[in-house]
């Protein structure tokens, strides 16, 4: 069976799976709404939609969901309903047999997306497809019988191959509708040109199927083909689509390129009723991957009464960094910007765009409610510019934060900044400065040689480095913004509290780290610091914006309630399972709200999520606001029961876990699902807008594939918790900094290894450049 409140089953029996399904969609979850059906609703003579019909954008989900399942497959075309929108189009691959059966295939070679090398290891031919050598397995060389005993497969490498141990049959056009009965049916056949050099005639399979009503759609590439069938559909439901390809390729029946084509639609009209092209005619990407103005097209088409559907769309691509890395938000380009809408998508993540369409389409922007859940930057917007900079604050004022954060670190001369580390190496150009010999180890706050805020002076960071823009899934090769890399200005402490004095925020947040080193090795007391420049800059006796204090040391938050009236976050920097109750007792004396990380809600194995805590709900109880972090939109952030959606991930901790509040490095995309229409709509609110269910990846997977089983994850008790008061401070120097007697190392620490820094420095350059 299949369902999404509940949990993602799917039954071993295909006939008997397919029958549920439309039970579930008809039936069990009377929440589960389309995307159609909520836009449609309010459509008036003056629709808000800009597509060809003024109707609601469709929802076309290649290969099923096909981010996640084997491209394709049955379970992938049965969760693309369960996870998506009920009236999305399921699309077909054809590709046809030596036997003339049209089968589901996402590429004319099989060898990446089955496991037809393995199962006939001899079987590889040699064609010319559309005047292209081509080399593999293809399935023209096999009947429908030699093709049962070949299994679906991930064809590309980034997502899980989890799910290819279920060894899912390759599915005829026939069995497709048998077993899952599609709300609609689009057929993409590519290569007729191919088959009829083998005696294949692909018109005389798909009017074989037009007879029975199957196809709602067919596209294809060729205009040969489409214009040998176009009279015998003109009265027919189907509609035929025109499918442009890159536009310098020759399309094989007319010699032409595509973008030749596509200046002629009135031809296009005479054989199609629609044109399918590549999301990048109508949003033009440069080649450092940045967006130009859009293109003509859709209102070209529309003119010529031709309805516009994109291809492409996949959350799991490296789409523009416009974007930052939200594929909500690029759906959302292309449906709902004012000017024109295409009139469908296809996607590999029919749940994204299902969720632009019904909840985040046609909303006021401009909404600044500050309600739940609550959005804390972290070191700023740093998904989208560098940490702590004057760009990173106010684009996270501009994106809807409630609060921005300042993470205090100090400099040579006493001066505190906002810093999201203590390692200059880490968030600057320091390397490549005048000061890249301060090379050091200190091991009691930095794991590795470091360059730290402390050997240099404000002035010195100020004039002689740039911010260097964080980039924590490089492994991936996912870089955040590069053209801004190093754009921006630092900020000191005192200029980030009057940066924020005026601007529309809940408040401001700065954390704490490393109180106890610096009072103790360098006798400045950062907490007394932080204290003055909020007395100074009137923080500390005013009521219109709150303070927040957040350290995961007591000893800290433990000063500010003796002194001070702010709010005091307690974070716990591991990953934990449960908080014992004396913990918690300990935690109340000096704090108001617990920061946890994600993994301490949901625990994950291999990035699937294998059950939840009850930490959230029992700090709750005990009276604490939970926030939790880290919050990133790059796909790799989030396991794959979230499908590569960080809107998504954030509905399930909001609507799941019920936190108070989330941490993040792209504050945009929170506020954005914070305005969503569909989250005041209760019960009613469509499936796609609940969230997923927990460990219900698992519940489907092949037992030989399950992750292995988590290690128990640590409770928290009352011994990390507590800790000795911060070290006395002797009285510093009235030059704090300036000298070898300040305490403050002029070039190097006079604790700590020092290293031949110029050698150790050289050695780290050349090797980069050999990576290079």
């Amino acid at each position: 069976m299949l369902t999404r409140r509940g949990g993602w089953e799917l039954s071993s029996s295909a006939s008997f799976c397919a029958a549920l399904l439309l039970l579930h969609v008809a039936v069990v979850l009377p929440g589960v709404v389309s995307s159609q059906s909520l836009k449609n609703s309010n459509l008036t003579a003056t629709s808000p939609w800009l597509t060809l019909s003024g109707g609601t954008p469709l929802v076309i989900a290649k290969g099923g969901f096909s981010g996640l399942f084997p491209d394709s497959s049955s379970f992938s075309y049965k969760f693309s309903y369960v996870a998506g929108s009920p009236d999305t189009i399921s699309w077909c691959d054809v590709r046809l047999t030596k036997d003339g059966n049209g089968v589901c295939l996402p590429d004319i070679v099989l060898d990446n997306c089955t496991n037809i090398k393995l199962v006939y290891p001899e079987g590889k031919m040699n064609y010319i497809v559309n005047g292209v050598p081509t080399s593999g397995w293809f399935s023209v060389d096999y009947d429908i019988q030699n093709l049962s005993q070949v299994s679906l497969a991930q064809a590309i490498l980034s997502r899980s191959n989890k799910f290819d141990a279920s060894l899912f049959p390759i599915l005829t056009v026939e069995d497709l509708v048998a077993q899952v009965k599609p709300a609609k049916l689009w057929l993409n056949i590519q290569h007729d040109i191919f088959y009829r050099q083998l005696n294949l005639d692909m018109r005389r399979y798909l009017l074989y199927l037009s007879k029975h009503d199957i196809p709602s759609y067919v596209s294809s590439p060729e205009v040969g083909f489409l214009s040998s069938i176009v009279g015998r559909f003109r009265t027919s439901k189907t509609k035929l689509i025109f499918r442009f390809l890159g536009e310098d390729t020759i399309e094989p029946s007319t010699n032409v390129t595509y973008g030749s084509l596509l200046k002629n639609l009135t031809f296009v009209k005479t054989f199609a009723s629609g044109i399918l092209i590549p999301k990048y005619y109508i949003w033009p990407v440069t080649s450092s991957g940045y967006l130009e103005s859009y293109t003509s097209v859709v209102m070209d088409a529309h003119r010529e009464g031709l309805e516009v559907f994109a291809s492409e769309f996949a959350n799991d691509a490296l789409f523009s960094y416009n974007y930052s890395y939200d594929p909500l938000a690029e759906v959302l380009s292309f449906i709902d910007n004012g000017i024109f809408s295409v009139d469908g998508v296809v996607t590999d993540f029919p749940i994204t765009a299902s969720e632009a369409i019904g909840c985040y389409s046609h909303i006021n922007m401009s909404n600044s409610d500050h309600g739940k859940p609550l959005i804390i930057s972290h070191n700023g917007a740093s998904g989208v510019y560098p940490d702590c900079t004057d760009l990173s604050y106010q684009q996270a004022v501009t994106d809807g934060a409630d609060y921005i954060d300042c993470p205090v670190q100090v400099t040579k001369d006493g001066i505190l900044i906002c810093m999201s580390s203590i390692n200059l190496m880490e968030v600057t150009t320091v390397t490549t400065s005048p000061f890249s010999s301060l090379l050091s180890v200190i091991p009691e706050i930095h794991d590795g040689p470091g360059i730290f805020t402390f050997n240099l002076t404000w002035e010195e960071i100020q004039k002689n480095l740039k911010p260097a823009i964080s980039n924590p899934e490089i492994q991936y090769n996912i870089y955040r913004n590069p053209l801004y890399k190093n754009d921006g200005n630092f900020m000191s402490l005192g200029d980030f509290l009057a940066f924020g004095r005026d601007k529309d925020l809940s408040g401001i947040l700065i954390s704490i780290e490393n109180a106890a080193f610096l009072a103790e090795k360098l006798g400045y007391s950062v907490t007394d610091g932080v204290m003055r420049a909020l007395q100074d800059s009137g923080y500390s006796n005013q009521t219109g914006q709150e303070v927040m204090i957040l350290s995961k040391n007591s000893s800290v938050l433990i000063k500010f309630r003796q002194q001070t009236k702010y709010e005091l976050v307690y974070m716990v920097d591991e990953s934990i399972s449960d908080m014992v109750n004396s913990s918690i007792m300990d935690i109340k004396q000096f704090a108001h709200m617990i920061a946890i990380s994600k993994q301490s809600v949901y625990p994950v194995s291999q990035q699937f999520i294998t059950g939840q805590t009850k930490l959230v709900q029992k700090l709750q109880s005990a009276g604490f606001a939970v926030y939790v972090y880290l919050f990133r939109n790059e796909f790799v952030s989030q396991p794959w029961d979230f499908l590569s959606d960080p809107t998504v991930e954030i509905n399930m901790y909001v609507q799941g876990a019920a936190v108070d509040g989330i941490i993040t490095e792209y504050p945009g995309t929170a506020a954005a699902y914070r305005r969503n229409t569909c989250s005041k709509l209760g019960d009613q609110a469509p499936s796609y807008m609940s969230p997923v269910p927990i460990g219900g990846l698992l519940q489907i997977m092949d037992p030989q594939a399950l992750p292995p089983t988590l290690a128990p994850m640590p409770s928290l008790h009352a011994a990390d918790v507590v800790e000795p008061p911060l070290p006395a401070v002797s009285p510093k120097p009235s030059s704090f900094g300036a000298g070898e007697e300040s305490g403050l190392p002029p070039s190097q620490p006079s604790y700590g290894r020092h290293l031949v820094a110029s050698i150790f420095l050289s050695l780290v350059m050349l090797c980069g450049s050999l990576l290079v």
